[in-house]
């Protein structure tokens, strides 16, 4: 498999900071081309929220240069989801206890969601905590990852319907992030990578303004030939979501897949 990949951030119309830190790393190997995308949304209202989404994002690409350069030299065949999966809950402990004590010495509140995805040969893994997004886009959009947040759960729980949850006061309250309270918990998963197919990660301020509808009329494969284009159409989003007043900073990441 062969990938194109884009990003695009974005501070947005009120905030004076960019909380938001992304990256993409691409590489040729042994075990043919590789992607890791990070994406970390900085808590909105909290202070350094930047400097928690940076600190993640920096250790996933030290891991990208050095631990799996290492992990691919090593294997003649796949790397086992165990190793990658123990791996990044290292590397996500870590930062978290890191980010909880720089908050606590400075008396101040510090969180960052995450959210990675790495593609090797046929496979892709990703590890979530909080509300950014994974959508795969291929014949319809697939969203891969779940919210950790208060309304989500409610609406599991039966409390309140899918259309409530969208205006409700409470929906930007996450169940956890990195860098808040020591222990935290994440979401580790596993699949295919599909052809010919769309793989966007987005903060929540990217898809506030803009519908499931509008998001895969642009960033569905056959509409991302190119990185050009696909630059072109997260921007056009972007524009789209500040138009409409959209409020917190906004960014996104697009790759395609190609087949050898």
């Amino acid at each position: 498999m062969r990938y194109l990949a884009a990003a695009h951030t974005d501070m947005g119309n009120v905030k004076k900071v960019n909380q938001d830190s992304l990256t993409v790393k691409v590489a040729q190997t042994p075990q043919g081309q590789i992607v890791l995308a990070v994406i970390c949304d900085g808590m909105g209202g909290l202070s350094h929220g930047e400097v928690a989404s940076a600190h993640v994002v920096f250790a996933f690409e030290e891991w990208f240069h050095t631990e799996l350069r290492q992990m691919l030299a090593d294997q003649t065949g796949e790397i086992a989801i165990e190793d990658i999966r123990s791996s990044w809950y290292r590397i996500v402990h870590r930062c978290n206890d890191t980010i909880v004590s720089y908050g606590r010495q400075n008396a101040t509140n510090v969180g960052t969601t995450l959210t990675a995805i790495l593609f090797i040969k046929d496979n892709y893994y990703l590890i979530h905590v909080g509300d950014c997004r994974v959508y795969e886009l291929t014949e319809n959009m697939v969203q891969l990852t779940n919210d950790q947040t208060f309304v989500r759960r409610e609406v599991e729980l039966g409390h309140m319907t899918q259309e409530q949850a969208l205006t409700d006061p409470r929906r930007n309250v996450l169940l956890q992030c990195v860098g808040v309270n020591y222990g935290i918990e994440p979401d580790f998963l596993c699949g295919k990578v599909r052809p010919n197919a769309s793989y966007l990660l987005c903060t929540d301020g990217f898809r506030h303004m803009v519908t499931p509808q509008e998001i895969y009329s642009v960033c569905h494969a056959d509409n991302n030939r190119s990185i050009e284009s696909m630059n072109q159409h997260l921007q056009y989003l972007v524009t789209v979501n500040k138009e409409r007043k959209e409020s917190d900073n906004i960014s996104a990441i697009l790759i395609r897949t190609l087949c050898t």
